[in-house]
């Protein structure tokens, strides 16, 4: 029996149901209202066979502020998505309509870089053929409706989750599923690095491609080591809260950490802190004191530090231990605030995010809280006891807006094409 793509039907339909729990933690309804209207939507610009793919937000769950100096990170895929019906085209090029957006038509007979296409999705559609072709692999056309609900400007990598839609796609119509999910997170980030022109880490991309939470070694960037994680913690949400502030004028804060680590790295002859002995950093503590500035010594001692933390989160995953894992979050997040200093920025009096982190502090079922991503400005990352989880979610949005408080889970599917059931 074909599948039926109103909400009715797909509320009813066990494979959906099974779809819904595993994205998005349930709310059947909501998803089948969701995936009815925009299989509506798709219907309306291209006859054929409907398929469903979805690639997720991330998170960055321990490791902050290290990747640029080849250090470690956990990452994780959580359960907002970039959401597609998808429709097979006989002819050679790719047209993506996102709701609400004027549409994206590539030719995918030409895969040269158009510099007037930097910093648009027909950059990351050209960039991630390219990579198909330049490895082999076969691409071909494609109708996509789209429709996310991965927030902007909460770090939660948008851009990212299209790129990793776009080759889950390529992989599952025209490869059979051959490719790996690492090496499409490696096709994703080239499309952004080289066609798209943003020089972003693999980071994002490996976690929205594999899902669950994903464990990345830069010690060799260009073959870095990952791992996907089966996160099992299913009793928290997580909350990514929105604190406010301008990124605008914040570069060079976030270029000082950078900076600062690697003078220190320079002062043991090596480009970065990965490759400087971490005992003799600590014996040259004295030596280094007349040089450097205490916070730049601290920031060094935060990446050592936060290098053995997300080992030490992996473990903690790995043999299931939850209270272990959450006070290392939280520990990594102290470290931010303490030791990085990444929480606010210099004459700043509003300070957003360490009032945030105050009140995570104090609040009861509260089981790790951190900064999220670069800092300074923008967003604090929660875990919250599911019993707490609605009280967390209204005091928090009393102080800082309702639609800047998003609840989440963490999602162990990458970036995939979603079995419903029989296509039309």
């Amino acid at each position: 029996m074909a599948i039926l793509y109103d909400k009715k039907s797909l509320a009813a339909n066990n494979k959906f149901i099974a779809t819904a729990e595993a994205l998005y933690g349930g709310n059947v309804e909501a998803c089948a209202e969701r995936y009815a209207m925009l299989a509506e939507a798709h219907k309306q610009n291209v006859e054929g066979e409907i398929i469903f793919y979805s690639a997720s937000g991330r998170i960055e769950v321990t490791g902050n502020h290290t990747d640029h100096n080849n250090g470690k990170v956990l990452c994780a895929a959580v359960s907002v998505d970039l959401l597609a019906a998808v429709t097979p085209l006989a002819e050679p090029k790719i047209v993506v309509k996102s709701l609400g957006y004027p549409v994206v038509e590539v030719d995918i007979n030409d895969l040269s870089i158009h510099e007037e296409e930097k910093g648009g999705s027909f950059a990351l559609v050209r960039g991630v053929c390219k990579a198909f072709k330049d490895r082999g692999y076969n691409i071909g056309g494609f109708y996509a409706t789209t429709v996310s609900d991965v927030f902007k400007g909460a770090g939660m990598s948008s851009s990212a989750s299209f790129e990793v839609l776009v080759s889950a796609i390529l992989d599952n119509l025209y490869n059979g599923d051959s490719i790996s999910a690492v090496e499409k997170a490696i096709i994703s980030q080239y499309a952004e690095n080289v066609y798209f022109g943003k020089p972003s880490g693999l980071m994002d991309q490996s976690a929205i491609a594999l899902g669950g939470v994903s464990y990345i070694d830069f010690e060799d960037p260009s073959n870095p080591q990952v791992e996907k994680l089966d996160w099992g913690f299913d009793d928290t949400t997580v909350f990514v809260v929105n604190c406010g502030g301008d990124h605008c004028n914040l570069t060079p804060n976030y270029a000082a950490i950078r900076e600062e680590m690697e003078a220190i790295a320079g002062e043991f002859g090596q480009k970065k802190l990965r490759f400087v002995d971490v005992d003799e950093f600590y014996a040259s503590i004295p030596a280094l004191k007349e040089k450097f500035s205490g916070r730049a010594i601290l920031r060094a001692m935060h990446y050592f530090e936060e290098n053995e933390r997300v080992e030490a989160l992996r473990e903690a995953i790995h043999s299931a231990d939850e209270e272990l894992a959450y006070d290392i979050i939280t520990m990594s997040g102290i470290s931010s605030y303490q030791k990085l200093q990444n929480v606010y920025a210099e004459g700043d009096c509003s300070e957003p995010i360490p009032l945030a982190l105050a009140l995570c502090e104090g609040f009861d079922g509260v089981m790790a809280y951190r900064v999220h991503g670069g800092g300074f400005a923008g967003t604090i990352l929660a875990f919250v006891d599911n019993d707490c989880a609605d009280d967390f979610h209204g005091y928090m949005s009393t102080v800082f807006g309702d639609k800047n408080v998003y609840r989440l889970k963490i999602r162990n599917v990458g970036g995939t094409r979603l079995d419903l059931g029989e296509n039309d």
